[in-house]
């Protein structure tokens, strides 16, 4: 089987996801090929599952235009059974004919469909989004196949690596530093928390707003950023519990990691969220914004160690029955070969 990808994402939960798919798929036996930005740095972890194309594909760019010749004469020749574009920049390189099975991987809700023209059918990520594709007048197929998150064993980083004590109570976040994460909430909510830590694990354009505002709160000195790094389920492990405080989150793969670690959550009521996390059970629903809550959530997981476990217990459970890595593969590849 021969897939071609198309990604022109930058850095954040959906990219660690492409790479985890793409090694899965390779380790099925799946052939692939890459089109990607410049500079990504989860280059190197493609790069041995297949040839990469690279280019940034803006628009007014002669390269753009280049490169869209380069891609369609290399899908002439080497004949993929399927195309996936993630997202709308990388739909615009699907060609219109061809035998493959063409396709966008949507990743959050579209604003309309006209990237999609040359695609045979959709694949999203929750039954969420699969309405607003409907909505919007999509008529062809959509699949729901959810995320999965890398099977890797979580090893806790050094507390001491990043100037924490060991007794303290450390809260994670992960993620792109931008205003839809809601890192700001999150800072508010460990300013209400006594000797409450927080370790922003991420990069991005708010960075500089975050740290102002860990200053302001008077928390700075509690407070670490650690900028992107390669696995941040280690550093979810070293937790105690893990905050998604997204103010639109179209699933939160996030959350599937810190089960993985064997962490206790807390998150928003966005989206991916409230299709598949149990309040109470599996772990702490709060409303989005809503500091006050978040930190009484995070003190309830605090004093009540079997609260906490239960709440690992049952994230983990869940995580296997319906986020497993080898059940998601399948999906995908039957639907790469025709069988859905």
């Amino acid at each position: 089987m021969k897939v071609l990808h198309i990604h022109f994402g930058k850095e954040g939960g959906a990219e660690r996801f492409f790479v985890n798919l793409a090694r899965a798929l390779a380790g099925c036996g799946v052939e692939q090929r890459f089109v990607i930005r410049p500079g990504r740095t989860w280059r190197p972890e493609i790069a041995p599952l297949g040839p990469i194309i690279e280019d940034h594909y803006r628009n007014l760019s002669v390269s753009k235009y280049i490169t869209r010749r380069r891609v369609h004469r290399m899908i002439d020749r080497w004949q993929p059974q399927a195309i996936v574009a993630w997202m709308n920049r990388a739909s615009q390189l699907v060609p219109a004919a061809g035998p493959a099975l063409k396709m966008t991987r949507l990743g959050d809700y579209p604003k309309s469909l006209k990237h999609y023209r040359h695609n045979d059918c959709l694949v999203v990520n929750t039954p969420g989004i699969a309405e607003r594709c409907r909505a919007l007048g999509w008529d062809r197929p959509v699949h729901v196949i959810t995320n999965f998150p890398r099977e890797v064993e979580p090893a806790s980083v050094s507390r001491a690596a990043l100037d924490t004590p060991e007794d303290a109570f450390v809260v994670v976040g992960s993620g792109r530093f931008v205003h839809r994460k809601g890192f700001d909430t999150l800072l508010r909510a460990v300013a209400r928390l006594p000797g409450a830590w927080a370790w922003l694990v991420g990069e991005g354009e708010k960075r500089a707003e975050l740290e102002a505002l860990a200053r302001e709160l008077g928390i700075a000195g509690r407070v670490r950023f650690t900028g992107w790094v390669d696995e941040p389920m280690h550093y979810v492990a070293a937790g105690d519990a893990y905050v998604m405080a997204s103010r639109h989150e179209p699933l939160g793969n996030v959350i599937l990691e810190s089960w993985r670690a064997g962490v206790p959550v807390v998150t928003t009521r966005s989206e991916g969220p409230m299709w598949f996390v149990e309040d109470g059970r599996d772990a702490l629903m709060v409303d989005i914004d809503d500091a006050g809550a978040m930190s009484e959530a995070l003190a309830r997981i605090r004093a009540d160690g079997a609260l906490a476990a239960s709440l690992v217990r049952a994230g983990r459970e869940k995580l296997a029955a319906q986020f497993s890595k080898d059940v998601i593969v399948q999906r995908y590849l039957d639907l790469f070969s025709g069988r859905l």
